[in-house]
């Protein structure tokens, strides 16, 4: 062994960390040499290669409590554990990629939240002049409607994208935001109500953006938490709302009675 290398040497030509070598030996994954007549260990070949084996695995993505049995294993054991290994790797894979397309989405606050046609709608608010008050309100329903009722978000988006190209609805629709700068007991909005109640009831198409979000489960609970967001801070929607439901639900149309308490 006075030929071999010192434990540094070694590490470098393996191209690891003295503390790596030490890690592996701890791990018996690599035998310790022995001790030359002067006190230091010698690596010899057989040593080297053991560490360029094991680094190698380790490098591949083989935990290091699954290297040992590797090493010594024949041909068939070893193929199918590294395909076990690549197997976790490609889910591994995935699940950062997923991450970080997250994380590229936060920097649109939006995409974070809510799918691209969602978005999109959103934007198309915008071109319509839609009060910004309005379009904030929106995303924040819809964030609440995708988690509450997932199920029916899709068919509620489709709903929507056709009624933004209604030029009756976008009307309606401007009048209810700008209605909240009107007394809750102002007349003008009864009569909205009655406008939009009767263009709902005369649009059936139209009627499923009222009617589509409702759950399976505890629908009232859902649907006033999505349908009702932000009335406290806005007693003249909360107002134009409930007149509005009211007379829909005069007319026969089915809709979720929140909980009195």
């Amino acid at each position: 062994m006075r030929n071999g290398i010192t434990i540094g040497k070694a590490a470098a030509f393996v191209g690891i960390t003295v503390k790596t070598v030490r890690h592996y030996h701890k791990l018996n994954l690599v035998a310790e040499p022995e001790r030359d007549s002067s006190g230091y260990r010698r690596y010899g070949s057989a040593e080297l290669l053991r560490l360029v084996q094991v680094r190698t695995l380790a490098d591949a993505g083989v935990p290091l409590a699954e290297i040992e049995p590797l090493l010594d294993a024949d041909a068939k054991s070893f193929a199918t554990a590294l395909a076990d290994v690549e197997q976790q790797l490609n889910e591994r894979i995935k699940e950062l990629t997923a991450r970080r397309d997250t994380l590229h989405r936060l920097t649109d606050g939006n995409r974070a939240l809510l799918p691209d046609r969602a978005v999109a709608l959103l934007e198309r608010m915008r071109d319509l002049r839609f009060p910004p008050d309005e379009i904030a309100a929106a995303r924040e329903g819809w964030v609440l409607a995708k988690a509450l009722v997932p199920e029916g978000f899709d068919e509620y988006l489709t709903h929507v994208e056709s009624a933004v190209e209604d030029t009756a609805f976008v009307a309606l629709s401007r009048r209810a935001a700008e209605a909240v700068s009107l007394a809750p007991d102002d007349p003008r909005i009864a009569e909205l109500a009655t406008e939009m109640a009767d263009y709902y009831l005369a649009n059936p198409a139209r009627l499923r953006i009222v009617t589509g979000l409702q759950a399976r489960t505890e629908a009232a609970t859902r649907y006033k938490l999505i349908a009702h967001h932000g009335e406290d801070q806005a007693p003249t929607s909360a107002r134009l709302a409930a007149l509005v439901e009211t007379r829909l639900r005069t007319a026969g149309v089915r809709l979720p009675r929140p909980d009195p308490g």
